[in-house]
């Protein structure tokens, strides 16, 4: 099997740290051969060790809010023909804790991240998702035809994704522990945050940061807006997360 840890850095949000940062902790974790490959804008200060491609191409108007929409382009057909298999793609902030082989063993056609905040509902979260190169790219011909429309019924990509390859049978999720929320699962309640530091979620191979705080913010410790969110430095995710100067 032709394994491939994809990522995507593109506009201003994340550094070249972040892919640095992935790609140090997935030869860290991933014992068997694979490609590591990030499609980018800007391949400025990332490691030689890094595969880079171009970005695919997606119109997307710049006046509408961020919602991910060009991680679309990453299952369809566009990403080069030397590039065959499985792909895991990976969010550039989550933070990878143990060995991820598990995440290409796990049998089925598609996998994703079962949203936590709405298990009764179909949505997943794109930050850990396993797909077939280049075998959905109807899902992808479907968003360049009527994303307007699809704006409207999706908040953003991960939700159309989860909704699109359920629709093909084929949707599966993680198992719960593989994959935890670091806001969710990681930080103290408020006013416990403000003197212990965040828990390490017991059996979980990537802990998951979406919104705020990123994983160089709470390095050295982070306060969130009007303070009712806090993180003391915890060595845990000292000894994972390393800062360069890119």
């Amino acid at each position: 099997m032709d394994r491939n840890i994809i990522c995507m850095k593109w506009g201003t949000k994340f550094s070249s740290s972040y892919v640095n940062n992935l790609a140090r902790t997935v030869r860290c974790n991933l014992s068997e051969p694979y490609r590591f490959i990030c499609f980018t804008d800007n391949n400025v200060g990332i490691d030689s060790s890094v595969e880079i491609r171009p970005l695919p191409d997606m119109y997307l108007d710049k006046t509408l809010p961020e919602r991910g929409w060009r991680k679309l382009t990453i299952i369809g057909n566009q990403l080069g023909s030397d590039i065959k298999g499985i792909g895991l793609f990976l969010d550039l902030d989550v933070l990878i804790l143990d060995n991820i082989q598990p995440f290409f063993d796990c049998p089925g056609e598609f996998l994703i991240i079962r949203e936590w905040g709405f298990k009764d509902k179909v949505i997943g979260n794109s930050s850990v998702f396993r797909f077939k190169i280049g075998a959905h790219q109807d899902i992808l011909d479907n968003f360049l035809t009527n994303g307007e429309q699809i704006r409207k019924t999706y908040r953003n990509e991960q939700a159309y994704l989860s909704h699109s390859i359920n629709q093909k049978g084929i949707l599966k999720y993680w198992d719960s522990d593989w994959c935890r929320s670091f806001k969710r699962h990681c930080l103290q309640p408020f006013p416990i945050c403000y003197f212990v530091p965040p828990r390490k979620p017991k059996n979980c191979k990537i802990v998951i940061f979406h919104g705020n705080p990123n994983p160089d913010s709470v390095v050295n410790g982070w306060i969130g807006k009007y303070g009712l969110r806090a993180v003391k430095p915890a060595k845990w995710i000292n000894d994972i997360w390393k800062i360069d100067s890119n």
